[in-house]
C-alpha cells in the first residue's frame, strides 16, 4: 500500500513530500519527534514498518528526498548537491517540529547527507541524537582512505583495497547515462530480486521505483570527487549511535574505526544483517533506537547501550584491532588460564566479555585486566556443571543484554587414573564440569541466540585427549570425547539457523589443570608428585594459554570447526584417523612415570 504523504515542504526550487506517524507532541517536549532519512535507491516508503514500531511511542516523520518518491526532481546535478540536502532537512525539521530538537535515524544516503547536517552550525540546536547505519561522511571516508595510504602498512592498505572493491558501482553511476538507462530499461522490475538476493530481504518496489535510480544516481556525481579529493575536518558534539550490519556488501565495517577522532559522544552498536537492516530487522533498529533516544531524552543508561559506548583502549600488544567491536562474549573458566586470555584477547579486539568461574576473586581480576583494556566486563560466580546456576547466569545475561554473540565453554577440570580406581563421585564430578557445563552453556545461550534470530558462534574448548584413548585417562579423555561429538551434532542442527560450532584441541598446554587435577587412587603425597611431574612435562613443552586464546579468536572469524593446537595435538588427530590401531597401542604408555 503505497504511502499517502500528509504535507508537502518547499525547500528552494524544490518540493518535498513528508510522511507522519503517530501523535504530534500537544506541546514541545511532551513527546521526542523522530525524523527518518532514506538512502539510495529507495524512498520514504522503506521505513515504514520502522516508523509504525517507533509511532507507538513518539511522533514520527519521514520524506521522500529531492528527485525520490513523490518529492520533485531538481533539474540540474548540482542540485543534488549536499547543501541542498542539508536545507531540505532543515526545511523538514522547521515544518514539522519548530519548537523541538528531532532525533534523526538515518541509512545510505540519507546517513551521508545527515553527517553534513550534524557537522554544520546550519543545524545546530536542531538535531537531539543522530541513529546512523550504513553510510559514511564523505569527509571522514577521505581521511580515513588517506591515512591508510599514508601508513603503507599491508593490511591497512588491505582494508582500502576492500572498501574500494565493495563501492564498485561508484564509478559506473559517474558513467554518462548508463546507470539511468538500466533503470528506465526495466531494473526497477528487478530490483525486488535483487535485493532479495543481495541481503536475503523482500521488499516490493516503490511506486517510484524507476525514478528513484535514476534520477539518484545524482547524489554521487554532484559529491563524490569534490569531497574525496578535498575533504573538510568535520567533528560534531550531537549523541551519534552507529549501528554496523556486519553483513553489508557496500561497507566494510572498518571504514568506522576513526570515527571516534570526529564524535566524541559515540555509540557503535553491530548487527548480524546485511545492508538494508531497517528492511530485514526492523524491530532491532526499534528497540536499538528507541534504547538511544531515551537515553538521550535523559532514562539511565542500559547496560546494553553502556556496553556500546566507545572508550579509548590499550592492547597489551601495542596495537588495537576492532574486528569484535560491539560483541558480547560469555566465557566460562575465566579466571584463569585459556579463559582469561580467551576473556583479554577477545577484548583487545573491541568485544566486551562476562567473565564466568567458580573462584569469583580469580573472575574479578580477569574483569579487572579487561577494563584496563578499555573494554566492559563482569565477573559472575557459577558452577557450569549446576543448571539452577547456569539457568540463572543466562536469564541474566539476557535481560541485561540479549543473546550473546560468542560463548566459550571453557570450564574444566581433571581426573587421572585407573578407571577401577576412578569412583562413581570421580566419573559424576569430571562429567558434571567437563560435559554437563559444555551442554548447558550450550543449550541455555544457544537457545537465545536462536529466539533473537542472530548468527552467532559457540565454542567448546575438549581436548586432544578427546581423540587420544589413554589407560590413565578414561575420565577426563571420554568427557572430552564426549564434547567433540556433541560440538559435531549441535554444529549440524544449528547450521541453518546460521550458528557456528567450534571445537577446540588444545595438546599439552601450561594451566593450572596439571596442579588441580585428580590423580585417583594414590594417597597425597603420591598424587602431589604426579602433579608435579604433569607440570614440568607441560611447562617443557611451552605450549602457552594464549596460544590456544588465538585459536579460538581465529575460529570464531574464519568459523574452523575442529581445531587441534600445539602440533602434539595436531600428529595425535591425524593418527587417531589414519592409524586407529596405532593410537589404541599407544594407549598403553604412561607419559607419567
Amino acid at each position: 500500500m503505497a504511502l499517502e504523504p500528509v504535507q508537502i515542504v518547499r525547500s528552494g526550487d524544490v518540493e518535498l513530500a513528508v510522511y507522519s506517524w503517530g501523535t504530534p507532541p500537544a506541546a514541545p517536549g511532551a513527546k521526542p519527534v523522530v525524523v527518518l532519512v532514506h538512502g539510495y535507491p529507495d524512498a520514504a516508503s522503506i521505513w515504514s514498518t520502522v516508523a509504525e514500531g517507533l509511532a507507538e511511542r513518539y511522533h514520527v516523520i519521514a520524506y521522500d528526498v529531492r528527485g525520490a518518491g513523490r518529492s520533485s526532481v531538481p533539474d540540474h546535478t548540482q542540485a543534488y548537491d549536499l547543501d541542498h540536502l542539508v536545507a531540505d532537512l532543515a526545511a523538514v525539521v522547521d515544518a514539522t517540529s519548530p519548537a523541538q530538537p528531532v532525533h534523526l535515524i538515518c541509512h545510505d544516503w540519507g546517513s551521508i547527507q545527515s553527517w553534513e547536517a550534524v557537522t554544520t552550525e546550519r543545524m545546530a540546536g536542531r538535531i537531539a541524537s543522530y541513529t546512523t547505519i550504513s553510510g559514511p561522511s564523505l569527509d571522514h571516508a577521505a581521511y580515513w582512505i588517506m591515512q591508510r595510504l599514508k601508513s603503507g602498512a599491508p593490511d591497512q592498505m588491505a582494508q582500502v583495497a576492500r572498501q574500494i572493491a565493495h563501492s564498485w558501482y561508484v564509478g559506473m553511476f559517474h558513467l554518462p547515462a548508463v546507470a539511468p538507462t538500466l533503470w528506465k530499461a526495466g531494473l526497477d522490475k528487478l530490483w525486488p530480486g535483487l535485493l532479495e538476493k543481495l541481503d536475503g530481504v523482500r521488499v516490493d518496489a516503490s511506486d517510484s521505483q524507476r525514478k528513484d535510480g535514476a534520477n539518484g544516481v545524482n547524489l554521487y556525481r554532484a559529491n563524490f570527487a569534490r569531497r574525496l579529493l578535498k575533504p573538510g575536518e568535520r567533528r560534531t558534539k550531537v549523541p551519534v549511535q552507529l549501528i554496523v550490519p556486519r553483513k553489508d556488501k557496500f561497507m566494510v565495517a572498518e571504514i568506522w574505526d576513526d570515527l571516534p577522532q570526529w564524535v566524541p559522544n559515540l555509540w557503535r552498536r553491530e548487527a548480524d544483517a546485511g545492508h538494508w537492516i531497517q528492511a530485514s530487522h526492523p524491530q532491532l533498529v526499534i528497540d536499538w533506537a528507541s534504547e538511544f533516544i531515551d537515553h538521550v531524552e535523559g532514562a539511565a543508561e542500559t547496560p546494553a547501550l553502556a556496553r556500546a559506548r566507545v572508550h579509548a583502549r590499550e592492547s597489551r600488544s601495542g596495537r588495537i584491532s576492532d574486528r569484535q567491536r560491539g560483541r558480547l562474549v560469555v566465557v566460562t573458566g575465566a579466571g584463569s588460564g585459556f579463559g582469561r586470555e580467551t576473556a583479554l584477547l577477545f577484548a583487545e579486539h573491541g568485544a566486551d566479555v562476562i567473565c564466568v568461574d567458580l573462584n569469583l576473586e580469580a573472575a574479578a581480576r580477569t574483569v579487572e585486566l579487561v577494563r584496563l583494556l578499555g573494554a566492559q566486563a563482569w565477573a559472575r560466580k557459577v558452577d557450569v556443571g549446576n543448571v539452577e546456576q547456569m539457568t540463572a547466569l543466562a536469564d541474566w545475561v539476557e535481560a541485561d543484554f540479549g543473546a550473546p554473540d560468542i560463548v566459550v565453554n571453557n570450564a574444566g577440570i581433571g581426573v587421572a587414573g585407573s578407571f577401577f580406581d576412578t569412583s562413581d563421585a570421580d566419573w559424576e564430578k569430571v562429567l558434571r564440569v567437563n560435559l554437563w557445563g559444555v551442554i548447558h552453556g550450550s543449550k541455555l545461550f544457544g537457545q537465545q541466540m536462536i529466539k533473537a534470530g542472530r548468527t552467532g558462534h559457540i565454542v567448546n574448548v575438549a581436548s586432544m585427549g578427546g581423540f587420544t584413548p589413554s589407560k590413565f585417562m578414561s575420565a577426563y579423555n571420554t568427557s572430552k570425547a564426549a564434547v567433540m561429538m556433541l560440538s559435531d551434532c549441535l554444529r549440524a542442527e544449528l547450521a541453518d539457523k546460521g550458528i557456528h560450532v567450534a571445537t577446540i584441541c588444545p595438546g599439552l598446554s601450561i594451566t593450572n589443570i596439571t596442579q588441580s587435577t585428580r590423580f585417583v587412587g594414590l594417597d597425597a603425597r603420591a598424587e602431589a608428585e604426579k602433579q608435579a611431574r604433569a607440570t614440568r612435562l607441560y611447562q617443557r613443552r611451552n605450549l602457552t594459554p594464549d596460544k590456544i586464546a588465538k585459536a579460538i579468536l581465529d575460529a570464531v572469524e574464519n568459523r574452523r570447526d575442529e581445531v587441534p593446537v600445539g602440533a602434539e595435538a595436531q600428529g595425535a588427530r591425524l593418527i587417531s584417523r589414519l592409524f586407529p590401531k596405532l593410537s589404541r597401542g599407544l594407549a598403553r604408555f604412561d607419559l607419567l612415570p
